[in-house]
Parts: structure tokens; C-alpha cells; sequence
């Protein structure tokens, strides 16, 4: 083979040949091999039956390579969405199994508050010491814990495990995208496509499962909790304005409905929701591969330090400062759809009975889309992705602010949730996506920034519920998206400029 017309590998080819050592047969040493020799090996010319044997032995071993790869992505994706079943599902229910003294959205508050600041030093220092996949494995034992607390909802048990699942989530979610990005940039290698295409793919795929937990979720509730017998209910009293003119605190009226099922059925749900838990552990264990080669060395090898000061760092990057407000808009968008619009709506109007219902369609929507948005990006790009799903929650926005709920509007309410999972799933592919492409040589420095930022949105939202009207919430959300998106549109646009290779969708 000459060598002067081959093409040398990369060092990532070298971690691929460790990563797959297994499957591959007669695996050879990939840095004396091009890649045309792998894939395209010219059997036209007159080689030894030898050497026509090896080449079809390493073509195979890369097939194998690709398919286990594939596996890790499947089972990466699976896992989260049975933790997120149980966990999604149960944070939904917290203002209503854990309604007094208001405990339920403490829990909440707690759990955000607490990922903040874990964004901010803790998803590299524990990523260097267990490595991305054991991270994901103590990570989702804490959300496990998080789940038992609830059999016995104190402030001294729930609040404790509330922060303990708060500092993991950042782990966990950092962990999560540094190692789909990395496979998936391994997988692009071999198949010798874009590493974007497939980065963007895949990150379809994850939260096409992801997503879906909120249909299991909800599902599960809604059954279980129906067992609940009616005569345990306490009628709740008091006057209530519904839609976007829900100031319930400045009608000086305090009160919300805390209407808890039995404690048996809740027992029975939570106990649903360990297995699920329990099962998502097992599946990270026993079917993720450990992340081998380049990049978990790279991570091991990065300096222990403060991640606060890393992220203040990566904070000088204009790219990275363009994309906060847009990441914030995540936050927000997410905790009016499970909060305000569940609560001020749906529950106001036509009963918390179909709050269930409208977020399993929400979830339907959310997954199919994060699935289709991962391919059609391929095509018609990341900005037009982007200009669509804010055209579609700008139109919803403004519709509930012009809408007066009424019960007989039904098919409106699931309407809406059908939208905002359209969205919902294009903020939540495009914006992991980008990330991982402008940051791929910080990746957990970057997914932890993302976390964070994400994670003011849910608490800011979070916070100032009970003290503004809807209306001015929907406002917010505009302004927002409005930053958000002409900032986006700027690091696509410097991007363009900077590789010079066309106009940013087609990348």
C-alpha cells in the first residue's frame, strides 16, 4: 500500500481501535492503515488471497465497532428514560402529594438551587475521579434516594435529599453529553460522516426516549392515582381567576388546592417509581461501555481545580456568553408549561384531573419532535430548526395571552401542549447540539454552563410564580425568547464568517 496516498488516521482512530478491541477481529494497528484502506479497500487490483481476507476482517470489525457504539447510544438513552419516568412524573406531583406547608415546592426550589451551584465546580472533578460512566451510575443512585425520601415527606428527609439530587444532576447531565458527543463523534469517523450530522442525529435519538418519560410518567400516575378513593378528598374553597389574569397573591387570596390521595396509593406509585429507578442503574451498569481512549484520558488529565473558575473562564468566550440568554429561555419555557400552564389553565378550569392527560400528550409531541428534529436538521439546518420553534412558541405565547380558558375548550388545551412539545423539542436538540459542536474541546465545562444557565431559568421561574400575574410571565417568556434567538442567530452568523464555507444552515 502506498503510503504516500493514504490518509493517517487520527489519534481518535487510535481510541476507536482500543474502544473496539473486542469486537473487532484480527484487530489491527489503526495508524498504519488511511481511511480509504478501511472502508474502501480496491479489490480490482491484484492482491494476495491473504491480504483480501484481512481487509474483509477489519471491515468487519469496524461494522462491529459501529454497531456497539450504537448500543451504547440506545442504552445511554434508555437509561435516562426510565430515571426520568420516575423522576419527571414525581416532580409533577409534588405540589399535590407534598401540598403542606407547602413542602412540595421547596423540594423543587431546593433541587434547582442546588444544580446551580453544582454546575459550577462539581461535574469535572467527579467526571476525572469515577469516569463518565460510573459518574452516571452514583449520579442516578442519588435521584434514587431522591425517590424514597418521599415515602416519608418531612422537611428533614425530603429537603436533604431534594439538595443531594440537585448537586448530582449536574454530574449526571454533563456526563451524559460528554459521552454522546464523544461516541457519536467516534461513530461519525467510521461511517465517514459530518461529525455535526451525527452528533445532531443522536442527540435526536437521546431525547427522543428522554422525552417520552413524561408519557410513561404521567401514565402511570394517572392510573395509580385514580385508585384513590374519592371520600379521602377535602373540598377545596375560594375564588380563583383563571388564564393569564391568575394573580391569585394580589387577589389577596393565598390558598391552593392541597387535596393529597391517600397515602397507601402514593406509596404504591412511589414504589412504581424506585423500580423504574432501580432498572435505569442496572441498564448504565450493565450495558454502557466505559469510555475509552482520548477523551476520557483528556478528562482524567484535567487539572483539579475549582469549576467556578472554569466557568468564569469559558465565560470570556463570546460564543458562550451569545448562548446564555437562549439557554435561560430552556429553563423558563419548560417550568411555565409544568407549572403555570398546568395550574393556571388546565387545573383552574377544567380540573387537576386532566392535568395528566395534556401533559401525556405533550410528552407524545416532545418525543416525536426531538426524534424528527435530529434528522431534518440534517437537511434543512440548525438556524431554520431554531426560526421555527420560535415562530411556533411565539404565536402560542401570544394566544394565551389573548385566551379566556373556558371548560368547554378542549380541544384548545391540548392544542397548546401539542406546540409547546414541538418547541420544547427543537430548544432542547438544537441547543445540546450547539454546544457540543462550538465547545467540543471543553465539553464538561461547557454541558455544565449549559446546566447552570438552564437551571436559572427553572428557578427564577420557579421563584417569582407567587408574586406575579401570568400575563407578566408570558411577557417575560417573549422578551426572552426574543434576546435569545438574535443572540443565537450571531454565533451562527460569526460562525459562518469565521469557516467561510456558506451559509450556517447547510452545516
Amino acid at each position: 500500500m502506498d503510503s504516500k496516498s493514504t490518509q493517517t488516521l487520527t489519534s481518535d482512530d487510535n481510541a476507536l481501535n482500543k474502544d473496539c478491541a473486542d469486537t473487532m477481529i484480527n484487530p489491527v494497528d489503526v495508524s498504519e492503515i488511511g481511511v480509504n484502506d478501511k472502508m474502501d479497500f480496491d479489490y480490482s487490483k491484484d492482491e494476495t488471497v491473504d491480504t483480501w481476507l484481512e481487509s474483509t476482517e477489519r471491515e468487519s470489525g469496524w461494522e462491529k465497532c459501529k454497531r456497539s457504539l450504537f448500543k451504547n447510544i440506545l442504552s445511554l438513552s434508555l437509561g435516562f428514560l426510565f430515571l426520568f419516568t420516575a423522576f419527571q412524573a414525581l416532580s409533577n406531583l409534588q405540589s399535590s402529594i407534598n401540598c403542606d406547608d407547602s413542602l412540595g415546592f421547596a423540594s423543587l426550589s431546593c433541587i434547582y438551587a442546588s444544580l446551580i451551584v453544582s454546575s459550577s465546580f462539581l461535574p469535572p472533578i467527579i467526571i476525572r475521579h469515577l469516569g463518565t460512566k460510573w459518574t452516571l451510575v452514583i449520579c442516578m443512585i442519588c435521584y434514587v434516594l431522591y425517590t424514597c425520601a418521599n415515602y416519608y415527606p418531612e422537611w428533614y428527609t425530603l429537603i436533604p435529599a431534594s439538595v443531594l439530587l440537585g448537586f448530582a444532576a449536574a454530574p449526571l447531565w454533563t456526563s451524559k453529553a460528554t459521552y454522546l458527543t464523544t461516541t457519536s463523534s467516534q461513530y461519525a469517523e467510521l461511517s465517514h460522516e459530518s461529525s455535526e450530522i451525527v452528533i445532531n442525529r443522536n442527540f435526536g435519538v437521546f431525547f427522543m426516549f428522554f422525552q417520552s418519560s413524561q408519557i410513561w410518567g404521567n401514565l402511570m400516575s394517572s392510573v395509580v392515582l385514580g385508585l384513590a378513593d374519592d371520600s379521602n378528598s377535602t373540598e377545596e374553597t375560594g375564588t380563583y381567576t383563571c388564564g393569564a389574569d391568575d394573580c391569585q397573591k394580589n387577589n389577596g387570596n393565598d390558598t391552593t388546592f392541597c387535596n393529597p390521595p391517600a397515602r397507601n396509593v402514593t406509596n404504591l406509585l412511589i414504589t412504581m417509581y424506585l423500580v423504574c429507578g432501580i432498572i435505569a442503574i442496572i441498564i448504565i451498569i450493565v450495558l454502557l461501555d466505559k469510555l475509552n481512549g482520548d477523551q476520557e484520558k483528556k478528562t482524567h488529565q484535567k487539572p483539579s481545580c475549582n469549576l467556578f473558575l472554569v466557568t468564569l473562564k469559558l465565560l470570556k468566550d463570546y460564543r458562550m456568553e451569545l448562548m446564555i440568554p437562549l439557554t435561560i429561555y430552556s429553563g423558563l419555557e419548560q417550568a411555565f408549561i409544568a407549572g403555570d400552564f398546568t395550574k393556571s389553565y388546565v387545573s383552574c378550569v377544567i380540573g387537576v384531573e386532566m392535568v395528566g392527560y395534556i401533559m401525556i400528550c405533550y410528552g407524545v409531541s416532545d418525543t416525536l419532535f426531538s426524534f424528527i428534529a435530529g434528522y431534518v436538521a440534517k437537511y434543512i439546518g440548525r438556524v431554520i430548526l431554531i426560526a421555527v420553534g420560535t415562530l411556533i412558541h411565539l404565536v402560542l405565547i401570544v394566544s394565551l395571552l389573548l385566551w379566556e380558558p373556558r371548560d368547554d375548550d378542549g380541544a384548545i388545551y391540548f392544542t397548546i401542549a401539542i406546540g409547546w412539545g414541538m418547541a420544547d423539542a427543537i430548544w432542547q436538540t438544537q441547543i445540546n447540539t450547539i454546544y457540543g459542536i462550538l465547545f467540543s474541546d471543553d465539553k464538561e465545562a461547557a454541558f455544565s454552563n449549559y446546566r447552570l444557565w438552564e437551571s436559572v431559568g427553572f428557578t427564577v421561574s420557579f421563584a417569582y410564580s407567587i408574586f406575579i400575574c401570568v400575563y407578566i410571565k408570558l411577557y417575560i417568556l417573549i422578551g426572552v425568547l426574543i434576546v435569545g434567538v438574535f443572540c443565537y442567530f450571531i454565533v451562527e452568523y460569526k460562525r459562518w464568517k469565521n469557516d467561510n464555507q456558506g451559509y450556517p444552515v447547510d452545516t
